[in-house]
Order: C-alpha cells, then structure tokens, then sequence
C-alpha cells in the first residue's frame, strides 16, 4: 500500500471493516480512503478487487459508509434506524451484481461482475450490513468506548462486552491513559 496513507484497520465483519476506513468519528477525524485508488486498495484486501475507481464511486462508497455508520449506531444504542440510512443500503445492496461462491474449503467467496464495478463490491458491504443490523448473525452490535472513536463495532466475544473496537488502538489508548493518570496520582 502506497506510503503516506494510514494503515487499514481490517476486522471479521466485512460492514463495519468498511465504516472503520473513517475513525476517530469524535476525535481528530483519519479519512482512510481518501483518494479513489485507495478505495481500490481497501476492497482489494477484502477480497472485493474491483479493476477501478472513480471520484463519484468514492462518494457513492463513503455515502454508504456513513449510513452502515448511522445504522449500525443506532441498531447498538437500539433506537430506531434512520429511514435515509436503511434506503442507501438497501439500494446498494440491490444495485450491485454479486454472487456467494461456495470455495472447495467449504467458504463463503463473493464473486463480482464481470465488469468488477464499485457498485457490485458496494452491493456486498451493504448486504454484509444487513445482515448484522437485522440480528442474523451470532454477536451484537456495541459501541467503542473510547470518547474519541464511537465506532460501531459486531462484538462477537464469547460473553458479548468487548468495550473497544480495536484492542491495539483504542483499547491500547485508554489503558495507557488510565496507567498515566494512576502514575500521576501515586507520585502525588
């Protein structure tokens, strides 16, 4: 991946993989995909290699981040979802074409168009989505706890209260703080 970019932060959940290419949401905002060929780079290591990308693809890509975002968001809190949220993905997951292949080693692969369009990789996030947000996989939906992060996270744990997003990066930053406000008070 090309030098200047920050990393990936590559989960289990293809849907809230993607909405982690925007973190930090309450913090100091790190865009992950900023340019259409890191769009490409993102889907690629997710197994959705697409042949190109194109600033409107970009967008149609991040508006349908930001809704598996709100969505997700709101299936955690268990409020309502909202309504222009719930139709952005369902059109991307209609508009693309996409199909499950079953793998000799028994795994679910997803086959893209002919073509690889963006639409088609977009159509297997948001179906990926649905399929969490609805309940139909085993785990939940849960928040990060970090103050600055809030992602929406699939917490598939055993007993289902991970706290963090990511242990490496948030769970690591709110350790390290508290460990630092303990020394401070016992030098006091």
């Amino acid at each position: 991946m090309p030098a200047g970019f920050p990393d990936f932060r590559l989960g289990n959940v293809l849907a809230t993989s993607f909405t982690a290419t925007l973190t930090e949401r309450r913090g100091d905002a790190v865009e992950r995909i900023p340019t259409p060929p890191r769009l490409v780079d993102w889907l690629a290591v997710n197994g959705l290699a697409v042949d190109s990308c194109t600033d409107a693809q970009l967008e149609l890509a991040r508006e349908l981040r930001e809704s598996i975002h709100a969505a997700a968001t709101a299936g955690a809190l268990q409020d309502a979802l909202p309504a222009s949220a719930v139709q952005v993905i369902n059109d991307h997951s209609t508009q693309g074409r996409a199909a499950a292949v079953l793998t000799p080693e028994g795994k679910r692969r997803w086959q893209l168009g002919s073509a690889s369009r963006v639409e088609d990789a977009l159509s297997v996030i948001a179906a990926d989505a649905i399929s969490i947000i609805a309940g139909e996989r085993d785990g939940k939906l849960a928040l990060c706890a970090s103050p600055t992060c809030q992602a929406a996270f699939f917490d598939t744990s055993q007993s289902r209260t991970r706290k963090w997003c990511d242990m490496n990066t948030c769970g690591n930053r709110q350790k390290k703080a508290r460990f630092n406000a303990s020394q401070r008070k016992s030098s006091l």
